[in-house]
């Protein structure tokens, strides 16, 4: 999930669709949702906690937050969307470099400070993506027959205003209740969750 929400937000990172960066706090929102999907972080009183010291998922942008999250101090979910959240944007574009989705190229800063900026290589796939995720958000098919992962996608791109265009409140508290629906405590993790990317996309929306 917080590839598929790097990749969705590329589009609108780019100064002339309104953006000025991509959002990590939108990418790290997804890591902890997946987390929660997994059952590998629950909320303990507005608290994320990991159910387990020992799991891994195999992936290293969630094992490396779930690290995080083991070896720090307890903290609400709120406040794990903007901790350290580079560090988990960063790994995410590694892992689409290192998957053919993004294409890393080194450059100098004035000539002397070394930097990388990333291209999209794998276009056609976002685009299937992006109408995938607009339809879910705006389409006539019933929730129900969304998977609980793109309806989790879906809320949280909206909240973050990736497609500009209001989704009417319905369908989101619709779409939450799809994504929580087979994970206990999820609906309220995503309704906390989905706060913070909205907040941010404020911010970086207004003049």
């Amino acid at each position: 999930m917080p590839a598929r929400l790097c990749l969705l937000a590329w589009d609108a990172a780019r100064p002339a669709a309104g953006r000025t960066a991509l959002r990590p706090d939108l990418v790290r929102a997804g890591a902890l949702v997946e987390l929660a999907r997994r059952g590998l972080l629950t909320d303990e009183d507005g608290i994320a906690t990991p159910t387990d010291l020992d799991t891994s998922t195999g992936d290293a942008v969630l094992d490396g937050l779930l690290e995080l999250v083991r070896e720090s101090c307890p903290h609400p979910w709120r406040t794990w969307v903007t901790l350290r959240a580079r560090v988990t944007l960063d790994a995410v574009r590694e892992q689409l470099v290192a998957e053919g989705y993004l294409r890393a190229e080194k450059r100098r800063v004035l000539g002397v400070f070394p930097s990388v900026e990333y291209a999209l290589e794998r276009t056609a796939v976002v685009d299937v993506l992006r109408e995938e995720t607009r339809t879910a958000l705006r389409g006539t098919l019933p929730v129900a027959e969304i998977s609980e992962r793109d309806a989790a996608l879906a809320v949280l791109a909206a909240a973050a205003g990736l497609f500009g265009e209001s989704t009417p409140g319905r369908r989101i508290e619709e779409l939450t209740e799809r994504a929580g629906s087979a994970t206990p405590g999820l609906r309220g993790i995503m309704r906390e969750l989905s706060t913070a990317p909205a907040a941010g996309a404020a911010a970086v929306t207004s003049p």
